[in-house]
């Protein structure tokens, strides 16, 4: 990895740890509450859905608005887990699961509003699905205990979308960039993930 990268993914993470230490108190009086993970994890897709067709509908900014309500629900669902222990193997997938379904929705959104050409958001999810699919073997097939590695992960890259998104409206290939390279670090992502898995696998055959 280069230098430079190893930087943004240094600040990347860094960004992430204040952004999880701020969610904690939240999540703790969501989850005091009786709000379940399972349950912020559904309304984060609905918002999405919302987006989606706001974007259908050549509403950029309306779009980036939901968007950016569907990223911050979805940071509570992490943030009531680690606070209230209420962590479960079926939120573990069904969470990621509608992760993936809120992407397509909010790209197809794009798509059909001709706010993004269709090349760019198949060539986008396509990048998006191969890295959480190569996340997801790594560590059922390939035994790794955690392969969340990686250039940039879902919040990071609803920051593009949303720059994008409010940029749109004053420069109409802004939102189509964002897509572009919210698809390029999504297939370096997985490249990385490929490679750690590599890395990883081949260091336990020669202990074994």
């Amino acid at each position: 990895m280069h230098t430079n990268q190893r930087l943004l993914v240094k600040l990347l993470g860094r960004l992430r740890a204040k952004y999880e230490a701020v969610m904690q108190p939240i999540g703790r009086r969501l989850g005091k509450i009786g709000v379940t993970p399972d349950a912020i994890s559904t309304l984060s897709l609905l918002i999405a859905v919302l987006a989606a067709i706001a974007y259908a509908f050549k509403a950029p900014v309306l779009g980036a608005v939901g968007l950016l309500a569907s990223g911050f629900v979805d940071m509570l669902d992490g943030a009531v887990a680690r606070a209230t222990g209420a962590v479960s193997r079926f939120g573990a997938v069904y969470d990621p699961v509608l992760d993936r379904y809120a992407e397509f929705a909010v790209l197809f959104g794009m798509g059909f509003g001709g706010l993004v050409g269709w090349v760019w958001v198949v060539f986008s999810l396509f990048g998006m699905v191969m890295a959480s699919y190569v996340r997801a073997r790594a560590e059922s097939s390939g035994g790794l205990e955690n392969c969340s590695v990686g250039i940039a992960e879902r919040q990071e890259k609803i920051i593009l979308l949303l720059i994008g998104s409010l940029v749109q409206p004053f420069f109409n290939l802004a939102l189509s960039i964002s897509v572009v390279v919210v698809g390029v670090l999504s297939h370096v992502t997985a490249a990385q993930r490929l490679r750690f898995t590599f890395n990883q696998t081949s260091r336990r055959n020669i202990d074994v």
